[in-house]
């Protein structure tokens, strides 16, 4: 039987700037850089140039990324499974090079199905690459900065959509579609596979950094294994996965929709400097958060940023003051990376170490799903209504649901397993 050695079982000082950890940080970061820059913001830009190059219907571009990324949710409950058979090196070379055959396949599509199939191979990217794959391994390093640690790789998502997302459209419009793919894929695997080689692993007792393999402690120390389905059955995990769920719901319908909801107020110009204000402001949010987070109660952090976030959409949905509504957009997006921040927190402290890849990709899986629904729920309500301002409310209502629901704390701080049965 395998088993992750915890970094404070090997002894190492997580707040030297020497420990190997934060070198895995680093390397998380780049990680989730292009991972999100190809495989979420980069959405945009194929939906966008797919439909100019063929003239296919936008319905169908969408649908194909709706359906990549309902697959790479669906994945994830899997990638405990996966790190055990393959390790964590192996996982994040697979997720890459599947992540590089996908922007591959785009740049020289020319049928509906090789769009289809490239965006499936883009949710196996997502599994190899995704914040469960990166959480987890970041678990293994950290135990007291874990917070710090998850925050600053984090941040890679954030940057995918100020780095990678306008990279693409600049040379789109320099060299074409094909060969922007191509030259962001090349120079994506020239940095991500020897920083990946070099420096992503498990800590464990000897000088390995692959995981564990130690069978002696397993029948005499460590309590029985729950399954999958035991833990969709235990409070706790429904306490993290159903309030982020409905809260990202709302996140993403109101981050899809934001400029729609701004322009006729405020102009396009400035809209889409409040989306840049909003963006810039969840790298601030995600750092601020990282440097305290360890030493506070995470789901206090997530109520309180789910209030947050309530109340910047209850003035956006009221005012047509433009000072007003920019400050709203700040105050939104501080809290908007520490949604994805916050659950691998409150899990790291309620369950236990070898449990914890089971119950952030359970979580991650029905938090995607559900908040996939965001944008399509959030225009629904737009068209029935014919504004912006019920939808804003029902997300108002939303967040703070999300907000109580949080709050409601497991009896037990910590609950004994060990690796989760399939």
């Amino acid at each position: 039987m395998r088993r992750y050695a915890t970094s404070a079982s090997r002894g190492r000082d997580e707040s030297s700037p020497r420990y190997w950890g934060w070198r895995v940080v680093a390397a998380s970061f780049l990680v989730e850089l292009f991972i999100f820059g190809f495989g979420l913001y980069g959405q945009a830009v194929y939906v966008a140039e797919l439909r100019r190059l063929h003239g296919w219907p936008t319905a169908v571009i969408a649908t194909a990324s709706t359906l990549s990324l309902l697959l790479g949710n669906l994945l994830a409950p899997f990638t405990s499974d996966a790190l055990l058979w393959m390790g964590p090196r192996r996982l994040v070379l697979l997720g890459i090079f599947t992540l590089a055959a996908s922007t591959t396949l785009l740049a020289f599509t020319t049928t509906v199905w090789q769009l289809y199939v490239a965006l499936a191979l883009m949710a196996i990217g997502w599994a190899g690459m995704g914040t469960v794959v990166i959480a987890t391994i970041l678990r293994s390093w950290f135990d007291r900065r874990a917070g710090l640690a998850i925050s600053l790789a984090f941040n890679g998502a954030t940057c995918g959509g100020i780095i990678v997302s306008p990279a693409l459209v600049v040379l789109v419009a320099e060299v074409g579609f094909t060969r922007a793919m191509l030259t962001m894929t090349f120079l994506m695997v020239a940095i991500l596979v020897p920083v990946v080689m070099a420096i992503i692993s498990l800590p464990t007792t000897g000088s390995s950094v692959l995981p564990v393999k130690d069978s002696s402690l397993q029948a005499e120390t460590e309590p029985p294994i729950p399954s999958r389905r035991m833990l969709l059955r235990t409070l706790g995990f429904w306490t993290i996965t159903a309030p982020f769920a409905i809260a990202l719901l709302a996140q993403i319908g109101f981050i899809v929709n934001q400029i729609a909801m701004l322009e006729p107020t405020v102009g396009r110009p400035l809209a889409g400097f409040a989306v840049a204000v909003t963006t810039t402001m969840a790298v601030i949010g995600r750092l601020c958060l990282g440097l305290i987070v360890d030493h506070l109660d995470p789901r206090l952090a997530a109520t309180a940023s789910l209030a947050s976030q309530a109340a910047a959409l209850f003035a956006i949905s009221l005012s047509t003051d433009r000072m007003t509504l920019i400050v709203a957009c700040a105050i939104y997006g501080f809290s908007i990376g520490n949604l994805i921040t916050l659950p691998p927190l409150i899990i790291q402290r309620e369950f236990d170490h070898a449990t914890f890849s089971s119950v952030l990709g359970l979580s991650t899986a029905f938090g995607g799903i559900v908040s996939a629904l965001g944008p399509s729920l959030v225009g629904f309500m737009r068209e029935v209504t014919g504004g912006y301002a019920t939808a804003l409310m029902f997300c108002v209502a939303l967040k703070l649901v999300a907000a109580t629901i949080v709050l409601m704390r497991p009896q037990s701080a910590r609950r004994p397993s060990t690796r989760v049965r399939s």
